[in-house]
């Protein structure tokens, strides 16, 4: 009898054992799972995006995945009813595989991956404003297989791998073991990040949410996004030392000689940087530290050359050098070749729209995304445009053919110092202007010139939109224009609607040069024109890589943002047709629009506080991005790949390119700084009340 029942205890045993080795080969299975669900959802990712697919990335990626998908089973493992743990788990699948699909149609559609503030705070106004696109997009033959794509793995699970999920809690002991595995596959991933300079400068000091994402993978760069914006009030702006130009480079003069700063001077305000230290958190002393050490730039020929002019300043959507022809947009030709020529520009684009009038009317770039200009609401802006020209007794506006609370523009461009506020589609220009899409920017100028025209001098600026997408058959512009641009050969469907919308803006300005002209002030009047960013619509639901009606257009197919981003920039007067042709052949972007403007109207302003330059000072030529990737007069630089390429021609050693590299680095820690802490009405708070007499109180209204 013991015997036999000292047997059935055995079998008991056995069975017991068998059933938690089965069940130990079960859980070990779904924390496999979810390791390869973050793998396969990040690697597809990139492979339909970006396709950075080097042994050094894929480590990275790998291994960040695989500490993501253990915490993914680790997280999902902590409830009491196995019910419970099942649901939360597949909700957490769902999620993961959904992140991963938004961010490929948001790269689809804008051709750059955008950090959590710029989702965050336009996405709401992208979704309503592209719908037709989206669903469209998302409901393409290419769109419904890459949705099956990215949901694969939730389909897997929910078919067949949930029905050996257990969902039981974990023991603390392996709950342990799970945290300790995620967290050994981290440290490996950044024991490899900090031995790799290039990609230790993207991960900290360098950061940047796109190479983030395409070095490292979607989830890292969305940990990192966030650690970034939860930790920038506290965390103070950083600088690092830049190094002396070397003398041979310097135009220094011979003794005896006048240089240029003797005899013009230097855009350069007393700021007393030392009083402003007192009482002020080291965020802001980091940013006047950095400021006192730069170099004003010179006075020139070119100082107050536009003085006490009228200025019309317009931020054109998706505008192209390639949308400039003698023939289709004459008037555009005529501003580009008769005002002052720039050859080698570029608009980086980094936030969409938002983030490109940013870059044009605040001289920085949009460190934090598309929130970047929401910020500015609540700022003393005293150094834009409209707020400087606004103190010499301008009549100042701005206009949009669009909804007037798209971006939230009802309060930020009624902030930026014109003094007549901010009038668009719903708040004043509805009853002249067509309810279609996208609107017109002739009658945006033909509902708006009189308000001005007898109100000299006047400041006037302008958001265009009768450029934007989509470019076929339901953009009116272009269909509007079609007859004018079917027969060009060579171009593609989508080129030629994106070319016909651009006639549109042309019409528009054919108009106002008219009424400037009867008015008898062309030659009082200065016109700048710039692009937000370059025409991403082109190719919606393709990525870069593929983008063949960007090529079709531009001639090349772009191979770095760079080259995505090169430009055109209109700066004309009436008084420079006649005079000997301007040219500027030296790299310039966006952020030097704001500094020449400051010098060409005779303002006086502090250059040290701008990133940018005014292009005929001597500053050095440098164009740079959010990626840090950069152009000077010897060479560009790529970040992505750490290459420098220099000009035909010229010769430059490894310190230059780190000499560089750094100064960029400091740039855009300092537009991050700005946007950061109001730091210019910091520096200028005590010159206007001392000049006013005003309060903070009085001037914020």
């Amino acid at each position: 009898m013991k015997e036999t029942e000292m047997a059935h205890a055995h079998c008991r045993e056995n069975i017991a054992e068998n059933s938690r080795e089965y069940g130990r080969r079960r859980r070990m299975i779904i924390v496999i799972f979810s390791v390869l669900l973050v793998i396969y959802e990040e690697l597809i990712l990139n492979w339909f995006t970006v396709r950075t697919f080097r042994f050094t990335n894929l480590q990275y990626m790998v291994l960040f995945s695989a500490a993501y998908g253990i915490l993914l089973f680790w997280g999902t493992s902590l409830f009491r009813s196995p019910r419970a743990n099942r649901l939360f788990r597949f909700i957490v699948y769902v999620l993961t595989c959904d992140i991963c699909g938004v961010y490929y149609f948001i790269y689809r559609t804008f051709k750059v991956f955008y950090d959590v503030s710029t989702v965050s705070s336009g996405g709401e106004g992208a979704a309503e404003g592209f719908q037709n696109q989206i669903i469209a997009m998302t409901t393409s033959r290419s769109g419904l297989m890459h949705i099956f794509l990215f949901l694969l793995p939730v389909l897997i699970y929910f078919l067949f791998l949930s029905r050996i999920d257990s969902g039981r809690r974990r023991s603390g002991k392996e709950l342990i073991l799970l945290y300790t595995g995620a967290l050994a596959c981290s440290v490996a991933a950044l024991f490899l990040v900090f031995n790799n300079t290039m990609l230790r400068r993207v991960y900290a000091d360098e950061y940047s949410f796109q190479s983030a994402v395409s070095d490292f993978g979607l989830l890292t760069g969305l940990r990192l996004d966030c650690e970034q914006l939860l930790t920038s009030r506290y965390r103070s702006v950083n600088f690092a030392e830049e190094a002396a130009e070397p003398v041979s480079q310097q135009a220094a003069a011979q003794p005896g000689e006048e240089t240029e700063k003797q005899i013009y001077g230097r855009n350069r305000l007393e700021i007393d940087f030392i009083s402003l230290a007192k009482d002020s958190p080291s965020s802001l002393q980091a940013l006047d530290s950095y400021v006192r050490s730069q170099t004003a730039s010179s006075r020139n020929d070119c100082t107050g050359l536009f003085a006490g002019k009228n200025l019309i300043f317009l931020s054109a959507e998706a505008f192209s050098a390639e949308a400039i022809d003698p023939s289709l947009t004459p008037t555009l030709y005529r501003l580009a070749e008769k005002g002052i020529r720039f050859t080698d520009y570029y608009q980086p684009a980094s936030a969409g729209t938002t983030g490109g009038e940013y870059e044009n009317v605040f001289g920085l770039l949009p460190s934090a995304g598309g929130s970047s200009f929401k910020l500015t609401s609540s700022f003393h802006n005293v150094m834009t445009m409209g707020w400087q020209l606004n103190r010499q007794g301008y009549n100042g506006w701005a206009f949009h053919d669009n909804d007037y609370t798209f971006y939230d523009r009802h309060i930020t461009h009624n902030n930026l110092g014109y003094s007549n506020g901010f009038i668009a589609y719903g708040n004043g220009l509805e009853n002249s202007i067509t309810s279609q899409w996208p609107q017109s920017d002739l009658e945006m100028m033909e509902a708006t010139v009189d308000l001005y025209i007898d109100q000299q001098p006047f400041n006037i600026y302008y958001m265009t939109v009768s450029g934007h997408n989509p470019y076929d058959t339901g953009n009116r512009m272009s269909m509007k224009h079609w007859e004018e641009v079917k027969d060009l050969e060579g171009k593609t469907d989508a080129v030629k609607c994106y070319l016909a919308a651009n006639i549109e803006l042309d019409h528009a300005m054919e108009y106002l040069l008219k009424r400037l002209e009867e008015k008898g002030i062309l030659n009082d009047t200065v016109i700048v024109l710039a692009a937000d960013h370059f025409p991403y619509g082109l190719d919606y639901g393709e990525d870069l890589n593929e983008s063949d009606n960007l090529a079709n257009l531009y001639g090349y197919r772009p191979e770095n943002y760079l080259e995505r981003d090169h430009n055109r920039l209109i700066l004309w007067s009436g008084c420079l047709e006649q005079a000997e042709p301007m040219t500027v052949d030296t790299p310039v972007s966006s952020l030097d629009i704001l500094p020449t403007l400051l010098n060409l109207f005779g303002l006086e302003w502090d250059s040290r506080l701008l990133p940018g330059r005014d292009v005929f000072s001597d500053r050095m030529p440098l164009v740079f991005n959010l990626n840090y990737d950069w152009k000077t007069d010897k060479g560009t630089y790529i970040a992505s790949t750490g290459t420098f390429t220099p000009c035909e021609g010229t010769e430059v050693n490894e310190a230059y390119v780190e000499r560089i590299r750094t100064i960029v680095s400091n740039k855009v820690s300092y537009c991050k700084g700005v946007l950061s802490a109001d730091y210019f009405w910091h520096v200028m708070k005590p010159m206007y009340e001392e000049e006013t007499g005003a309060t903070e109180d009085s001037a914020a209204e």
